[in-house]
């Protein structure tokens, strides 16, 4: 609330302090997967796509660290999507 009315009254706004520029890397990426996996897209393809990787073999893939991250993405999103979202909302106090 205090960052829109410092914008509306043309006040400096003060930065979101909620999440990390890595955390909010993290929240795309896992939305961008669970969106390509709702739109057919396998597992590969969406490692392809998120992490610019050449397309793998089936063996290289088998092993290939993007494959469990991929599906730790997806697992993530979901939550996310089931309701894990309102922990953006609240605000990271500094200690």
């Amino acid at each position: 609330m205090l960052r829109l009315l410092t914008s509306l009254y043309g006040r400096a706004v003060p930065p979101d302090t909620r999440m990390t520029a890595q955390q909010r890397r993290r929240a795309r990426r896992m939305l961008q997967a669970v969106d390509g996996l709702r739109n057919g897209a396998s597992q590969m393809d969406i490692a392809v796509v998120i992490f610019r990787l050449a397309r793998p073999t089936r063996d290289e893939w088998q092993v290939a660290p993007e494959r469990f991250a991929v599906m730790d993405l997806i697992r993530d999103g979901n939550a996310m999507i089931a309701g894990g979202y309102r922990a953006l909302l609240r605000h990271r106090w500094k200690s």
